[in-house]
């Protein structure tokens, strides 16, 4: 049976929620390695370990959802996961993430070693503890149908504009494949909340701000750069394994990328600004040629975006979320849902 060509996607530190309690239980022995590696470093930090939140038996959004101890939850299901994935029915072409996920996809693409890629993403977890700056606000740029909606994105940059005549900072921070997030100051978010025009999907509706989230991949993270160029320059950046895309839509080439720009744009660029989710996904397709979208969990919170990005693309001739949905074999698969689980574990 020859091998499906997939590029990996690693989610943002906002995507463990209840559903995912217990998600690093009955896990492979590689995955449990990783985990207590996770589980050490916590420790010796003086904060919970990975297993011990995963294990509670309740979820509390004031633990799980705050930023010292979400990224690293995220960060272990979604290596836990990437350990896990059957390597002889996917070869794996690309590794892409969203906002936090670059850090893990820095983990899995082997541009940094275990140890520090934990030190990363705990460290800058722990910025958040008692100091949220700003906000980020979630507001859809798509129809129903997954197609680009140009009213949303009138509205959207309308409000932006709004709130920086008024003295705010305000301004895109990722193109989530569908998606805006906006970032601001805490004005700002008042303002955009109340100048967005309602819309409701389902039972949530629109503009929704992000719990416990700082105005990550703003100007307002300036300092918080400064500071990880500081406290984080022994981390030992190289030439990843495999094909690593960032949020520019830039490719880190295996054995000929400079360790030096992935440090740069890790702890600088990307820190204080946009990241373009929708252009590094559609660049890792072109360039990849790949067959099926892997999502890492937790949970399955790139599954819509990375569908309206399919169907924007057209993907294997997918212009509709009908026709992308009826695609056989899928040309999106998520660890975090469950029907699709199966279809990427190792046996």
């Amino acid at each position: 049976m020859s091998r499906r060509r997939a590029l990996v996607l690693c989610p943002g530190r906002g995507s463990y929620d209840r559903s995912c309690l217990g998600s690093l239980a009955s896990r492979s022995e590689a995955a449990a390695q990783a985990i207590a590696v996770i589980d050490r470093w916590r420790s010796a930090m003086g904060r919970p370990t990975v297993t011990e939140l995963d294990a509670a038996d309740s979820f509390r959004a004031s633990l799980h959802v705050a930023g010292e101890h979400a990224s690293a939850l995220t960060f272990a299901v979604g290596f836990a996961d990437w350990l896990e994935l059957d390597r002889e029915r996917y070869e794996v072409v690309g590794v892409a993430g969203n906002s936090m996920g670059w850090y893990t996809a820095l983990g899995v693409s082997g541009a940094l070693s275990l140890d520090d890629t934990v030190r990363l993403i705990d460290t800058m977890g722990a910025y958040q503890e008692g100091n949220i700056i700003g906000g980020q606000i979630l507001y859809p740029t798509s129809d129903t149908d997954w197609r680009s909606s140009p009213a949303a994105l009138a509205a959207i940059e309308a409000a932006l504009a709004s709130a920086r005549a008024k003295g705010h900072t305000a301004a895109w921070s990722i193109d989530l494949g569908g998606y805006a997030v906006l970032g601001a100051d805490r004005g700002g978010i008042k303002h955009l909340l109340a100048a967005l025009p309602p819309d409701t999907r389902g039972s949530r509706t629109f503009p929704l701000q992000l719990p416990l989230h700082s105005a990550f991949h703003t100007s307002l993270m300036q300092g918080t750069s400064q500071r990880a160029q500081a406290e984080l320059a022994g981390l030992s950046f190289q030439a990843p394994r495999l094909p690593l895309f960032d949020g520019r839509g830039q490719l880190f080439r295996p054995r000929w990328s400079d360790p030096a720009e992935l440090a740069a744009y890790t702890l600088g660029h990307q820190v204080v600004e946009p990241y373009d989710l929708t252009t590094s996904v559609r660049t890792a397709l072109r360039h990849t040629g790949a067959d099926v979208v892997v999502c890492l969990g937790p949970g399955n919170p790139l599954g819509g975006p990375v569908a309206r990005i399919l169907v924007a693309e057209g993907w294997r001739g997918a212009r509709s979320r009908g026709a992308l949905e009826a695609l056989e074999p899928p040309a999106l698969l998520s660890f975090g849902f469950p029907p699709q689980r199966s279809a990427l574990l190792a046996s």
